[in-house]
């Protein structure tokens, strides 16, 4: 729907998972909560920076359970709670469960928001839950500053095959399955600078569920999953490395793209977010020394509702693609290894 005049992402300050704190600022956050793993049934919880917590409930079920919400990444509402609503999903997918239920967060500024602009957003979610099987179930509103929609996000999966990022295992290789370059989009569009294709191609990768991850249970080479959404690519493998005790070595030729966000990124085109992520971590990461800044950006991008980053053994490879372009990730690809060593990653 078009609101003339209107700009929804005009009402935030930024936007989808570029508006996450960046992972430096959340270790600290973290860092004196006391842990909860020696809480009686807790598979998963705070202690790898896992995509969702997981909670066994019997032999053959555990409950996998998120929440995930940010503010607008694009102006059409109904696109942004389609976005939001996927993004959210993607963590029970990432930890390998199926979705069950869903409840909805909305705030919105009462005052400037548009009501059918608040009804566009709450149908797009809507829309992508009937689309994953699930009721959307109920939620809970707030008047706010700035627009925010999401998810809680609930699943189940079997205790023993959680998809978990703090499993990968030497000799690894690396999958990705949706191409890079959300969070170079989205300040392309705010610049008026988005093309139809890249625009079309934005949309369709960050409404694309990622059923994949529930199709991975079974498959004893799946060693680990993450998802890849606000700190980047590099943030999230170094989550895995970190988790697994591993070093990655990431090959950035390999890298799938988006249209046309490698040519906006060396035109200046990207994220406060992006720079935020390097400064965070890019002292556990190691680049060519003729490595440009344009493509460390690209690296670095915020990604909303970002492919899975796939740990698998080299046996494992082929059937994990296989299945990934048979559910429509036509570009996923390897994109590197895992190795013993400190946790850090050499962009090769």
């Amino acid at each position: 729907m078009s609101q003339p005049g209107f700009r929804l992402t005009d009402l935030a300050h930024g936007g989808g998972c570029g508006c996450k704190l960046s992972p430096a600022v959340l270790q600290q956050l973290l860092a004196r909560l006391p842990l909860a793993a020696a809480a009686p049934g807790l598979l998963v919880g705070t202690e790898t920076s896992d995509d969702a917590a997981v909670y066994r409930l019997n032999a053959t079920q555990a409950l996998v359970a998120t929440t995930d919400f940010f503010m607008p990444v694009v102006d059409d509402p109904r696109d942004f709670g389609r976005i939001a609503a996927t993004n959210a999903l993607s963590d029970v997918y990432a930890m390998g469960g199926t979705p069950i239920m869903a409840l909805a967060i909305l705030g919105m500024p009462a005052d400037k928001l548009p009501l059918e602009v608040a009804q566009a957003i709450l149908a797009g979610g809507a829309e992508v839950c009937e689309a994953a099987g699930i009721p959307l179930a109920g939620g809970h509103s707030i008047d706010s500053t700035e627009p925010i929609y999401g998810l809680v996000a609930l699943g189940l999966v079997h205790p023993d095959r959680v998809l978990r990022n703090s499993t990968a295992r030497p000799g690894d290789t690396l999958i990705l399955t949706k191409p890079l370059g959300v969070g170079i989009a989205s300040a392309a569009m705010k610049r008026n600078r988005l093309s139809p294709a890249l625009h079309d191609a934005m949309i369709a990768s960050t409404t694309q569920l990622n059923v994949l991850g529930a199709e991975l249970t079974d498959l004893a080479g799946v060693h680990a999953v993450t998802d890849v959404t606000g700190f980047g690519l590099l943030g999230h493998a170094l989550e895995l490395c970190r988790g697994s005790g591993l070093a990655a070595r990431i090959s950035a030729d390999d890298l799938p793209l988006l249209p046309e966000v490698d040519a906006l990124s060396q035109a200046g085109i990207g994220t406060g977010a992006a720079t935020r992520n390097w400064a965070s971590y890019g002292a556990e990461i190691t680049l060519p020394d003729d490595f440009p800044e344009w493509r460390r950006a690209l690296l670095c991008d915020p990604q909303t509702s970002g492919g899975l980053l796939i740990a698998a053994s080299a046996e494992a490879v082929a059937e994990v693609l296989a299945r990934a372009h048979r559910l429509g990730f036509a570009q996923a690809v390897t994109v590197g290894t895992l190795h013993g060593g400190m946790p850090h990653i050499t962009v090769g």
